[in-house]
């Protein structure tokens, strides 16, 4: 069973301190939120967890989900001119 938030707070000199772990970019993820890492050339999803009250990254699988579809992209500007509109 995974620490929720409230559970993994920290007491330091009287202060409750929120643990969470941060992605490249310096953002706050949660507990128990995964994410895809990619580090030295690898990706992988890794969930934040706690290991001996420090928060860290735990890889849970190889590879990374994505949550695009890829389709292709029309150009609407990519017309072929010698194609007219109909004439009325």
């Amino acid at each position: 069973m995974l620490p929720t938030p409230a559970l993994a707070d920290a007491t330091i000199g009287g202060k409750t301190v929120d643990c969470y772990c941060t992605d490249r970019a310096g953002g706050r993820i949660e507990l128990g939120e995964t994410i895809c890492l990619q580090v030295d050339g690898r990706m992988f999803m890794a969930q934040c967890q706690m290991s001996l009250n420090v928060p860290m990254w735990r890889k849970v699988s190889d590879g990374c989900l994505s949550s695009q579809i890829r389709q292709p992209r029309l150009d609407p500007l990519a017309v072929d001119p010698r194609i007219a509109a109909p004439k009325s």
